[in-house]
């Protein structure tokens, strides 16, 4: 009765005038009755009122390569087993409808592409000619991708998204150097219909007219990989034929009864990949094709390391609440320089500075674990800034990034899943949010901002100063996010050619603005006890750490190192401990502690100019000195994990830390000079004995007042602290 009921309602739909919504809203995908179909594949593809294009045929067969044409006709029909007679008809429609299509279109027929197997679903419905047609034309322009060849742009897209959702089965693949057109040309240069039984495609093609998604072929093929990808990595000593061959007839085992499963499926991985590779490549690979013009633009594509992410889908992304469960969810890594990353960056996002890979492989791989363990948390937190897929993130200038990508290289060496680039970096974040970007990003500095420096653009002044990229110019007074989207969106219209239509109104810019904005502000609110957990993500990766921080001590308080409480207590016994950090934080997380160590963080090149104390000398010269008792190499660590090379010096009341300058390594600045008395506590993680803490302070009634304290990554750290600690006592 249900079965009855829907068909009753499609075919009342179908005599009004219906929409392809409308036909999705009954059928669900359903296979269509035999005699319905016509009627919903026509308004599906757009066709049902179309006229009579063949009438313009003069029934001239003159074309070059006619006699070819002819010839894979005979030879295709005859495998049909029609009946003598009537395979002399099928052969002359068929003849007709391509031979009309290459005039019209001002095409070449070449052999083995994929045009009369394409027919053969529509033959089977014997239509007449007109209708034949027209539905072979719409086809074509509207679901099969443009240049289906060697190389082409579409099979380049292809291996991009299997790389994103299978890295593994990319990889085998790429070293038996077999590229998707060796295997995949048919299936999408026909829709299946060369691989598939005719009951499965016209299963899959009653379902696919009604989804209107032209890029549903690519998950597809993808799912017909990975549903076969166990028997592909069993083949990984067959030949390169043998593997081919096999890949081409997977399409083969699908049945009737697997279609919708098969079709869902595909519609799952679509909706776990960004979408943002859709909309830039639309127009590249679908829509009329006709003789003469260029083939699809894949330059870009084909030198792409991995899934290209545009900057109106990470911010939009960011802003969406309370998102679908299985929806794609970033999480941003900003591997840009140290200095570039504390100028200005997401709130959302991870640092993890691409040149340590090379300078400081052990440091890198340390931050990468503290990146992965970072994601969790914000995955288990259900965090704006928490999601499966990682998008990496460069500075947008190629000599730069070419750092960031051999970083986004070593995850998919990994095998890493949902790995994606933006595309322009952080240059496009820039240029999106315009003169709303003091809102909307966190730590920004114009005076150190590349980018500002750049365009020359004064943030907070009165005057109107020209953009050296935009004729226009720009008020630099107005930071509303209202003149942000406004002068964003302009911008993005004359670098890209659009209109506003096409990129969305300057309306809907405004509101992810806005609301971006918000979601900067709570990011912000929480970067105390962000910064704090970070180190401990970085240095502890397999930490149980819980979900939520504790809070500092009502009695600590913490200063700067250049700060003095008066006068050293006196009459008061020495308070010194070596001990592990229990805690999942330092217990200097109050409001102060997190001011004063990320400024000092943030802006370590200002302080060392002001500070008096931190001379550059000669490393060797130094370390040679008659007061120094033993030094030992070491790296300096940050609150946002930045690590600097430097040399930890013990003197009989001193500890001295060098930090090695990047441009001339024989120098370093001295930027830690302590006296032993000072420091009251040395701590190490438990999993991580090598990171050390030495805590300073001085003890106040019952309580242990921390004023300050220094972290540092030392090999064979307990060296250190039984020397350090055997000097604190003999002073006491």
């Amino acid at each position: 009765m249900e079965d009855g009921l829907w068909l009753i309602e499609l075919e009342s739909a179908l005599q009004d005038d219906c929409t392809v919504d409308d036909i999705y809203a009954i059928c669900h995908g359903k296979t269509l009755p035999e005699a319905l179909r016509l009627d919903v594949w026509q308004v599906c593809l757009g066709v049902r009122n179309k006229p009579d294009q063949l009438a313009q045929f003069n029934e001239i067969y003159d074309l070059p390569f006619q006699a070819l044409l002819r010839s894979d006709c005979e030879e295709f029909v005859s495998k049909l087993g029609n009946e003598d007679e009537d395979k002399v008809s099928v052969v002359c429609d068929l003849e007709s409808i391509l031979t009309f299509y290459c005039k019209n279109r001002n095409l070449v027929y070449e052999p083995n592409n994929g045009w009369v197997e394409l027919m053969l679903p529509l033959l089977s419905l014997k239509l007449i000619r007109s209708d034949t047609y027209n539905l072979f034309e719409a086809i074509r322009d509207t679901y099969i991708p443009k240049g289906c060849s060697k190389n082409g742009t579409v099979f380049n897209v292809f291996r991009l998204l299997l790389l994103y959702h299978d890295p593994e089965l990319c990889t085998i693949l790429d070293t038996k150097r077999i590229t998707p057109d060796c295997y995949a040309m048919g299936w999408f240069q026909t829709l299946f219909a060369s691989t598939c039984t005719l009951p499965v495609v016209l299963s899959m093609w009653d379902l696919y007219f009604q989804q209107s998604d032209p890029f549903l072929v690519f998950f597809l093929s993808l799912i017909v990989l990975i549903n076969q990808r166990d028997q592909i990595l069993a083949m990984k000593a067959s030949t390169k034929e043998e593997l081919i061959g096999f890949l081409v007839n997977m399409p083969c085992n699908i049945e009737a009864d697997d279609v919708l499963d098969f079709c869902s499926l595909a519609q799952y991985y679509s909706v776990k990949t960004p979408a943002s590779f859709k909309r830039d490549l639309l127009q590249v690979l679908f829509g009329a094709q006709r003789g003469g013009s260029s083939k699809p633009e894949g330059s870009v594509v084909s030198q792409a390391l991995c899934l290209p992410v545009s900057v109106n889908e990470l911010i939009e992304n960011a802003s969406i609440q309370n998102p679908h469960p299985e929806a794609v969810r970033f999480f941003l890594v900003d591997c840009r320089p140290a200095e570039q990353y504390n100028s200005g960056h997401l709130s959302t996002a991870f640092h993890l500075d691409s040149n340590l890979m090379l300078q400081e492989p052990e440091a890198f791989q340390t931050a990468v674990q503290g990146l992965l363990r970072s994601q969790r948390n914000a995955i288990d937190a259900n965090s704006n800034a928490g999601g499966e897929h990682l998008c990496f993130l460069g500075s947008g200038r190629l000599e730069e990034d070419q750092y960031t990508h051999m970083v986004v290289a070593s995850f998919l060496q990994k095998n890493t899943k949902y790995v994606s680039l933006l595309t322009g970096g952080y240059e496009a974040i820039h240029e999106y949010f315009g003169e709303g970007m003091v809102d909307c990003l966190e730590d920004h500095d114009p005076l150190k901002c590349l980018l500002c420096n750049k365009e020359q653009l004064r943030y907070g002044g009165g005057k109107s100063i020209a953009n050296n990229n935009n004729p226009k110019a720009l008020n630099s007074g107005a930071n509303s996010a209202n003149s942000s989207a406004t002068n964003s969106l302009k911008r993005g219209n004359q670098r890209s050619g659009h209109t506003a239509n096409n990129n969305g109104t300057a309306g809907d810019r405004k509101s992810t603005i806005d609301l971006f904005s918000k979601l900067s502000l709570a990011m912000k609110t929480k970067s105390a006890e962000v910064k704090e957990k970070l180190i401990d993500y970085i240095s502890n990766p397999n930490a149980n750490e819980p979900g939520s921080s504790r809070t500092g001590n009502g009695g600590e308080k913490h200063v700067s190192r250049n700060d003095r409480n008066g006068k050293r207590y006196r009459n008061v016994p020495p308070v010194f401990s070596i001990g592990e950090d229990q805690e999942d934080e330092d217990e200097l997380n109050s409001a102060a502690s997190e001011s004063s160590l990320v400024v000092r963080s943030a802006k370590t090149n200002s302080q060392q100019q002001s500070d008096p104390t931190e001379e550059i000398v000669s490393i060797q010269s130094f370390l040679k000195g008659p007061d120094v008792i033993r030094y030992f190499k070491c790296q300096e660590v940050h609150l946002n994990g930045y690590m600097y090379d430097s040399y930890l010096l013990v003197t009989a009341k001193h500890m001295i830390v060098l930090r090695e300058l990047e441009t001339r390594r024989d120098r370093a600045r001295i930027i830690v000079r302590r006296q032993l008395q000072s420091i009251v506590k040395i701590t190490a993680k438990k999993r991580h004995r090598d990171l050390i803490t030495f805590k300073y302070g001085y003890p106040e009634e019952e309580n242990l007042v921390i004023t300050d304290m220094d972290r540092f990554l030392i090999p064979n750290a307990s060296e250190v602290t039984d020397l350090i600690s055997r000097h604190i006592i003999k002073q006491t």
